[in-house]
């Protein structure tokens, strides 16, 4: 996607990155900014044993977490300049255990309205070696625009 007029790649990718940078969980997982366009962001997680469930799978905490990052900041790259973005509710269905080497989480904007951006969100899981995924969660996100 383009950047509007009068909003540089740059400006987007610094407040998505800064926000981003202020948040602590996403540094705790081992998360990081992988990708940032206007109404898409995407959120790279390495697998790590201390994500893990009792199965050995990346826990469904984690997975929600880093998917609700996800769209929470693609919701902020159409807010308006003095907001910043809270969750209002989200749903995630789980389609298959999160076995993975890395995973990517993709945010993307569906709906972005005055006060609440609607998202769609999914967890890729990818091997050690390869392009090929395979989507472990989806979810739906309801994000409110907060004046700051």
């Amino acid at each position: 996607m383009e950047p509007e007029a009068g909003r540089p790649m740059d400006d987007l990718h610094q407040r998505i990155a800064g926000s981003f940078a202020a948040q602590g969980l996403m540094t705790t997982l081992g998360a990081r900014l992988a990708f940032v366009a206007e109404g898409e962001v995407h959120v790279a997680l390495p697998f790590s044993a201390g994500l893990s469930q009792q199965h050995g799978y990346v826990h469904a905490g984690a997975v929600a977490s880093v998917v609700d990052s996800a769209c929470g900041f693609a919701a902020l790259t159409l807010a308006p300049p003095r907001c910043e973005v809270v969750a209002a509710e989200f749903k995630v269905n789980f389609v298959r255990p999160a076995v993975g080497a890395r995973f990517l989480a993709v945010g993307r904007v569906q709906h972005a309205g005055r006060k609440l951006t609607v998202c769609t969100g999914e967890l890729r899981a990818f091997p050690a070696e390869g392009p090929h995924y395979k989507v472990v969660a989806l979810m739906q996100s309801t994000i409110v625009n907060v004046e700051q």
